[in-house]
């Protein structure tokens, strides 16, 4: 779990490490331009931790910035209705002069922070300040290095090491030239350091940190070796296995640098089935530290499970999160505009709206015509010619409102027994909004209550999980706090099924209780969304059939926490998730009554057309890098 921030930690930390942190920036401005100060730094128990506060501060908050960076914005899963960056990248507008969400330069920064903090931060002397504590940060420090590699990765493929290295900014740009390290190089480089992390007797277990609660957000042992299975994972996946497009991107020949670099594949060029047997094996570390559990209130109700997972905050399921923030950014977000302070913005797409199984646990949409017209699952129930037609049916909503009943509604069968996952995830026009004990009407189409100005949803729907309900944020009740999940237990569980179904589909030898052990921690994970096995649901499917069915789970358990568009992109399939057009209903037809939906609305509507090429898989290293240094490969067909 994660809380740093460069001018402010999370509620839990000490009132004092606050009064540090007010100080911090001009501190640090004045550092390197004065030599004797930056010496004195390294003296002051109280000076090092601001150090060490500013190279944790690199660390993004976003959870806290939501609707403000691709990860969200430009994912298959959501349609945002502001005109901010991500627009760049769904229309294919963007370019290495024009690039959105650039992290790569505030990625080093951070990483040349750690190296400096992890050089001196023995230096001090103060007799206030204990070994331990010189220990701890010197860890979460080197942790945070690794940490930003790996952002890094996600966004670029190979990037370049630095190792110890502190560039000295005093030298030419000749001389600061340098080729990219290789992929494999970058993932045996953050594998070993977290793996010496998760070593150290100064990070620990979070079951060890259990009662310090000041210490909360720390890395710990399993955050350490989450973030190895996510990336062990991605490194599996066919983006960078193999991958025929980036086969021959090599690094320029220079005798300036070893041959482990000059003239060298950038990216793997044979693809290795052994790699879903590390990436199962580091999921399986995860699911052995004993410090997690899937969350569960206790009531056996499938819609408060689901939601205490966003709603509980540090519960049990949380490996890391993104701070302890206030839920305001994602309230305002997802409440419609009924208040003045919300936006109502964030929508789910049609296409997520269709990924949602029923309540037999038959996923009902299992494709669509060239018209958009969606393919059916007879099993499922699911009635295509049907799926329109307003019918009254029970709304359920105990367990995450105050109201302890369902609620009879009049709205589409096309959300009628859905499984619990989607009430709790998608919010559509016709039914009421839940804000504390007070409910409010809501429409979406034009001149509708959430729909009156720019800020309204373009598919008509909301994200409904992420807002507390037990709170009137439209009246006096607040925002209320959100732990935002990096990396939870369940994302564990689906890394490990997937490789393991992997390594099945491609003959690599496995422990003999793995497969076993992957179907168990399934069933677990649909059991706690109310749902039966997967493999009672489809008891005749295919390992290849179970791994697209994984994928789905992946595709409901984890909307909007930020995965969707690295998986669509690490699958290599987001030329076909995310090109062509994006459905929603019709929300320019027109109501008289703000609290009314007509008819016209419910229809499957093109609301957006993307473009996703064969070069959008990877950002471009941007122009000014290239200028600056000529020995940069640039990433396939920017």
């Amino acid at each position: 779990m994660k809380y740093f921030n460069k001018y402010a930690l999370c509620a839990c930390f000490c009132a004092g490490a606050m009064t540090l942190l007010s100080s911090c920036e001009d501190f640090l401005d004045r550092q390197e331009d004065e030599q004797m100060t930056f010496e004195k730094i390294w003296h002051n128990r109280n000076d090092v931790k601001r150090y060490w506060l500013n190279a944790m501060s690199f660390l993004p908050n976003d959870g806290n910035n939501v609707g403000e960076d691709p990860y969200i914005g430009s994912a298959d899963e959501c349609i945002i209705a502001w005109d901010r960056a991500y627009r760049k990248i769904n229309y294919g507008t963007w370019n290495a002069s024009n690039i959105p969400y650039d992290r790569f330069g505030n990625m080093y920064r951070g990483i040349r922070e750690c190296n400096i903090f992890m050089q001196n931060v023995y230096h001090c002397d103060d007799p206030l300040i204990t070994k331990d504590q010189l220990d701890e940060w010197y860890w979460q420090a080197r942790f945070a290095r690794a940490y930003y590699y790996f952002l890094l990765m996600e966004n670029y493929g190979p990037v370049f090491l630095m190792g110890d290295e502190i560039t000295d900014a005093t030298l030419s740009t000749e001389a600061l030239y340098r080729p990219r390290n290789t992929w494999e190089q970058c993932v045996n480089y953050v594998i070993s350091e977290l793996t010496t992390c998760a070593n150290s007797n100064s990070i620990q277990t979070q079951s060890a940190l259990k009662e310090t609660t000041t210490k909360w957000g720390l890395a710990t042992k399993g955050v350490c070796h989450a973030v190895m299975s996510r990336l062990l994972l991605y490194s599996a996946r066919d983006l960078f296995n193999g991958n025929a497009t980036y086969r021959n991107m090599k690094n320029p020949v220079t005798p300036d640098f070893p041959d482990s670099i000059s003239g060298v594949n950038l990216f793997p060029t044979t693809y290795d089935a052994n790699k879903w047997l590390l990436a199962a094996k580091e999921a399986k570390a995860v699911m052995d530290d004993g410090s997690y559990q899937l969350y569960r209130a206790g009531n056996n109700n499938p819609y408060e499970d689901y939601y205490g997972v966003t709603n509980k905050d540090w519960n049990s399921e949380l490996i890391w999160t993104d701070r302890y923030n206030s839920r305001q950014s994602w309230g305002q977000s997802c409440m419609p505009t009924i208040a003045g302070s919300a936006y109502g913005a964030i929508a789910p797409t049609q296409k997520l709206v269709d990924a949602f199984a029923m309540n037999n646990g038959v996923y009902p949409i299992v494709g669509y015509e060239k018209d958009g017209t969606p393919q059916v699952d007879k099993a499922s129930g699911y009635n295509r010619d049907t799926e329109l037609k307003l019918t009254e049916w029970d709304y359920p909503r105990k367990g995450w409102t105050k109201q302890s009943t369902t609620e009879k509604v009049t709205a589409p069968n096309m959300y009628k027994d859905r499984e619990p996952r989607f009430y709790i995830t998608v919010f559509f026009s016709g039914i009421k909004w839940y804000h504390g004990s007070a409910s409010t009407m809501i429409s979406f189409a034009k001149n509708g209550n959430a729909n009156k100005t720019h800020d309204y949803s373009k598919s008509g729907y909301l994200v409904n999980r992420f807002y507390d309900h037990m709170l009137n944020a439209a009246a006096s009740d607040g925002w209320g706090h959100i732990t935002y999940p990096l990396f939870r237990l369940g994302e564990t569980y689906l890394n490990f099924i997937e490789s393991v179904l992997e390594c099945k589909k491609r003959g690599v030898a496995m422990p003999g209780d793995y497969e076993k052990l992957a179907m168990d921690v399934w069933a677990d994970l649909r059991d706690r969304a109310g749902m039966k096995p997967i493999t009672d649901i489809y008891p005749n499917a295919s390992t290849e059939e179970l791994i697209e069915l994984c994928r789905r789970e992946r595709q409901v358990e984890l909307t909007f926490e930020g995965l969707r568009y690295f998986d669509t992109r690490t699958w290599k399939i987001a030329e076909q998730t995310d090109n062509g057009p994006v459905y929603g209903m019709d929300v320019n037809v027109t109501t008289k009554d703000p609290q009314t939906t007509p008819e016209a609305f419910w229809k499957r509507t093109i609301i957006e057309k993307r473009v996703f090429k064969s070069n959008h898989y990877l950002y471009p290293f941007s122009q000014r890098e290239l200028d600056r240094n000529k020995l940069l490969t640039q990433n396939y067909g920017w």
